[in-house]
């Protein structure tokens, strides 16, 4: 990993927008998240795209979740793109997520590659307790997210997206699994739908290892400026900032 933890979110479906941004903001982020949005517009020569416009570390959010055999054969598919991580549903539970190692390694060694990092998505951060009653989860956010990594971690996982609110008892709990932590506002931005957030450092206090970040710097005037000044503040800006390109 990167010494920024800062992982950017560029979901948007546009590929010329995603990659000019990949671009500027490349000197002052840890790597690129792309998530479903942008892989169902763009596909794989979307990914390859980003990846040679910033020369960063991939992170490929889709999420799978579906039987073993239908997500082991997703992550077949997406081995040629050598993403650094790569995420699934710890609720698609223990099968499902062996069955995805397993594709993992194998396809790995058939295109050369090391493995991505699975991550295991535990409760969304636009969820809040409130909204797991209604899907039939009974219990609070913590209880569900420990269940959710306990399976992850016995599948062979080795992380969890989280909120950072709860980092720190995961951290306790399944120290070897890196925690990713979305929902992350520095402290001139907005919530907006995320309802469990936090303040970058903050959140590395808790026990994050990786950020993920996206309006905060996508929608900013000045992206490049945006990371730059998440960086600064974490103390692990990369480069001095220049003003993007017009």
């Amino acid at each position: 990993m990167s010494s920024n933890p800062v992982f950017c979110a560029i979901d948007t479906p546009d590929l010329a927008q995603a990659s000019r941004l990949a671009a500027q903001i490349a000197a002052h982020v840890g790597g690129l998240k792309l998530g479903l949005e942008f892989f169902c517009a763009n596909g794989p020569e979307g990914v390859r795209q980003v990846a040679r416009a910033s020369g960063k570390e991939i992170f490929l959010d889709l999420k799978l979740h579906d039987i073993p055999n239908t997500v082991a054969s997703a992550v077949v598919a997406v081995m040629p793109l050598r993403p650094r991580y790569l995420t699934v549903h710890a609720a698609g539970g223990l099968s499902m997520l062996k069955a995805a190692r397993e594709a993992a390694c194998e396809a790995a060694d058939k295109v050369d590659a090391a493995p991505p990092k699975l991550i295991g998505v535990t409760v969304l951060t636009s969820f809040d307790q409130a909204d797991l009653a209604r899907v039939g989860v009974p219990g609070a956010v913590l209880d569900q997210v420990r269940r959710l990594a306990a399976i992850a971690a016995e599948a062979g996982l080795d992380g969890l997206v989280c909120s950072a609110h709860e980092a720190k008892r995961l951290k306790a709990e399944f120290g070897r699994l890196l925690r990713i932590v979305p929902g992350i506002r520095p402290p001139w931005a907005a919530a907006q739908d995320q309802k469990r957030v936090m303040t970058p450092a903050e959140a590395l206090a808790e026990g994050a290892d990786i950020l993920v970040i996206g309006r905060p710097i996508c929608k900013s005037a000045d992206p490049a400026d945006a990371a730059w000044r998440i960086a600064a503040d974490l103390g692990c800006a990369d480069a001095p900032y220049r003003s993007a390109p017009a």
